[in-house]
């Protein structure tokens, strides 16, 4: 198995560790879950450059990489919607969980249909993901009841990612949409 791989397997079996580290009924147990959120998103970053620098690209690390990813992120975001439970806050998670579902559904479909490439990751998806982590680790982060202005900036960043998670969602759905409409591909009489 290549170093690239195992990042990514390290990703998925952080899950169930941060997850009961961000339950435990310490104060610092906050601050330990947004640690090891960073830590598997710098190992999302450190296994893509793995792979390219070592020329470690697989299929299983092409289909596993963006699993992990938002096996994690949704983690995350179920994780902060029972900490903020806020109806806008429910709703920016919400959309982000959604729409990695209907996307990664998407690149499926089209992949199937050798058109992987007309829904690739674009750099506004690149700037979501930004968003999206930096909320999750300063949301995750800061005691709201000692620092309410890094709340304000957390949910900030997560209602940006929310947006731009819409924004990515429709370009992808354009870009497909010729292939979805299309009766003969779609097996539609």
């Amino acid at each position: 198995m290549t170093l690239a791989n195992q990042l990514t397997l390290l990703r998925v079996a952080l899950i169930p560790v941060f997850v009961l580290v961000f339950y435990l009924p310490y104060q610092w147990s906050y601050i330990a879950s947004a640690v090891i959120f960073s830590a598997a998103a710098a190992t999302d970053w450190l296994d893509g450059y793995v792979a390219r620098k070592l020329n470690q690209s697989t299929p299983f690390g092409a289909f596993l990489d963006p699993v992990a990813d938002k096996l994690m992120v949704a983690t995350a975001l179920v994780l902060l919607v029972d900490l903020h439970n806020y109806a806008f806050f429910t709703i920016a998670a919400a959309i982000i969980i959604g729409r990695e579902i209907a996307v990664s559904a998407l690149r499926e479909w089209m992949a199937g249909l050798g058109l992987r490439n007309s829904v690739a990751v674009n750099y506004v998806g690149k700037i979501k993901t930004t968003a999206q982590m930096a909320a999750i680790i300063v949301l995750l982060a800061f005691d709201v009841r000692e620092f309410p202005v890094m709340e304000t900036i957390g949910y900030i960043l997560l209602y940006v990612a929310a947006a731009l998670t819409l924004w990515t969602m429709v370009v992808y759905l354009k870009a497909a949409w010729p292939a979805l409409m299309d009766d003969s591909r779609n097996g539609s009489s």
